[in-house]
Formats: structure tokens, C-alpha cells, sequence
């Protein structure tokens, strides 16, 4: 009884750490495949389209690379690319600069699982070290997402590796050796909007009204007031901290135009593939005929070596 207590205890002290972290730590992050995960039941709409582009409104380039085919019940790699320029900085949601981040959906097909840690090799372990990788729901195994994961100065293409587990269709008859699409989707740097609708700071600020620059005023916090007189008064528009101003005093301003320069240096993009679930008794099979072939063609040049020989000799006779 007095074990059961203290595993109680612990496990309560665990849950209020975590909603503590939750609560004071989830601000550092710029990114959050958590907000897909609540709002969307599936990521890929019936259009197609991957829902991240909902909220990261840029188009950008995103490769995948997946073998031509896999065996069953078999541990791959599926390799996708998130090209970004390491020597841009992005604005973070408390107005300072920080590191690109970068995150990818993978949509299997189903069946196709995260592949266990007891089964991934050491090179597939060095190379998945550091980054998480979770399926995207308890229903949708086959999906996996990872990310926000801080970009890296090494190079200006980020490779993600998610290691996949292929299902064995004699243990799943819902399985069957064929060929399969292979979805993906990548995003680099803050989404414009939330999941709430509401803009991020990521965004040009625009002007609510029309008129005249009057005043540009920067603020102890790290905010820019700028007055705008119009026909019916002055009007005050306080700037975000961090966005860079486009505008100055004297200027002539319209509604709905940018005061400040687009802070977006990210996007999202997506792409997809094809893989080949392969039956290992067809691989068995195409051998043999090749090897059949192979012999077939090595006993016809002998014979007719041999055949040429004998009418040779009976010429000599």
C-alpha cells in the first residue's frame, strides 16, 4: 500500500511538471505540429492539399526520397529535404530574432509504421539522434510528424530521416504487395496564422487608415508608434517589436497598406512519391527467371560452339 501511495505521488508530481512546462516553456518554441494535430483529424485534405499551408501561407520546395521498393516487415529510411538559407534569421513571437526552425509531416500508407528503436540500425540511429519524430494520431499510425526542430549553419538544405517500418502482408491480410503514394510536407520558419485564425507578429502591419505620416515613435518596449493624420483626426498605430518599418514621416499612407516590410523568410511545400510494398516470392521468382535465362543463353552459345566444331571436322573428312 505504501508503494502504491508514493507511485501516486510521483505520478501526480509528473503531471504538474508537465502542465508547468507546458504552461512557461511553450512560448520558446516557434513552431507547434501540435496545432494540426488537435484541429485536423487527417492532414491531407480531400483536395490534396496538407493542411500545415492553412497557417504557412509561403510557397517553398520540399523533397522526399523513399527506396523504388521495400520488403515486408523491413526498417527504411525515408529522406526529406527542407531547403532554407542558414544566413537568415526569423522573427520570433516575442519580437526578437532567432534560428530558422524547421518540421515535416510524412503520410504513409497505411500499415506503414514508425519503425521501433530496437530495430534501427546504428547508422539510422545516428542519424534520427535529437530529432522526435510521433506518429500523428493514436488512429493514424501510418502519418508521422517531427519538428519544431532549431535549423543548423552546416549547410542550406535541412534533411529529415524518418525511420519506416514496413507491414507484412502474410501477418495483415488488409496488406497487399503493390504500389503505394507517399505524401510529405515541409515548413521552414514561423506559420502567418494560428490555428485560431488570429495573425502572428509574422506578418507585415498594415494601415487601418488613409492619410498622412505625422510621427514615427519608438518605444521603450521595443514597439514603434506611428500617427497617421487623416480628415477626421489623428490616428495611432502601435508596430509590433521586431518588424522593420517601410514607411516615414511626410509619407502619404492608404488603407490596408504595409507600414513595415514582410518579416516571412519561411513557407511550406509539399510533394509526393510512390513505393513498391515488393513480394519477396516475386523477387525469388524474377532471379530464377533471370538466372533461367542467363543459363539458357550460356548452354545455346556451347551448343552451338559445338555444332560449329563437328561441321567442321566432317568438312576436313
Amino acid at each position: 500500500m505504501h508503494y502504491r501511495l508514493m507511485l501516486k505521488k510521483i505520478q501526480r508530481l509528473i503531471v504538474i511538471l508537465s502542465l508547468v512546462s507546458t504552461i512557461f516553456l511553450a512560448k520558446i518554441a516557434y513552431a507547434y505540429p501540435v496545432f494540426a494535430q488537435n484541429a485536423y483529424q487527417n492532414p491531407r485534405e480531400a483536395t490534396g492539399r496538407i493542411v500545415c499551408a492553412n497557417c504557412h501561407l509561403a510557397q517553398k520546395p520540399v523533397e522526399i526520397e523513399v527506396p523504388q521498393a521495400v520488403l515486408p516487415d523491413t526498417v527504411f529510411e525515408a529522406d526529406v529535404s527542407v531547403p532554407y538559407d542558414t544566413s537568415v534569421r526569423q522573427l520570433g513571437a516575442n519580437g526578437t530574432k532567432a534560428t530558422i526552425n524547421v518540421g515535416s509531416v510524412l503520410i504513409l500508407p497505411e500499415g506503414f509504421t514508425l519503425a521501433p528503436k530496437e530495430r534501427l540500425t546504428d547508422e539510422l540511429k545516428a542519424k534520427t539522434r535529437g530529432n522526435f519524430v510521433q506518429p500523428y494520431n493514436k488512429a493514424k499510425q501510418n502519418i508521422l510528424v517531427i519538428g519544431p526542430i532549431a535549423g543548423d549553419k552546416k549547410g542550406q538544405l535541412k534533411e529529415i530521416v524518418f525511420p519506416v517500418l514496413s507491414p507484412d502482408p502474410t501477418k495483415d491480410k488488409n496488406m497487399n504487395f503493390l504500389n503505394y503514394p507517399v505524401y510529405v510536407g515541409g515548413n521552414r520558419g514561423r506559420g502567418q496564422i494560428y490555428p485560431t485564425g488570429e495573425k502572428s507578429n509574422n506578418n507585415a502591419y498594415i494601415s487601418s487608415v488613409s492619410g498622412q505620416v505625422s510621427s514615427i515613435t519608438p518605444a521603450e518596449n521595443g514597439t514603434t508608434s506611428i500617427v497617421v493624420t487623416t480628415t477626421a483626426g489623428e490616428v495611432i498605430q502601435t508596430v509590433p517589436k521586431g518588424l522593420i518599418l517601410d514607411v516615414k514621416v511626410k509619407d502619404i499612407v492608404t488603407v490596408d497598406q504595409p507600414l513595415t516590410l514582410n518579416p516571412n523568410v519561411g513557407g511550406f511545400g509539399q510533394a509526393e512519391t510512390e513505393i513498391v510494398l515488393q513480394s519477396p516470392k516475386r523477387v525469388g521468382g524474377v532471379v530464377g527467371f533471370f538466372f533461367t535465362v542467363t543459363l539458357t543463353q550460356i548452354l545455346l552459345v556451347l551448343k552451338k560452339k559445338q555444332f560449329e566444331k563437328v561441321q567442321a571436322a566432317e568438312v576436313d573428312f
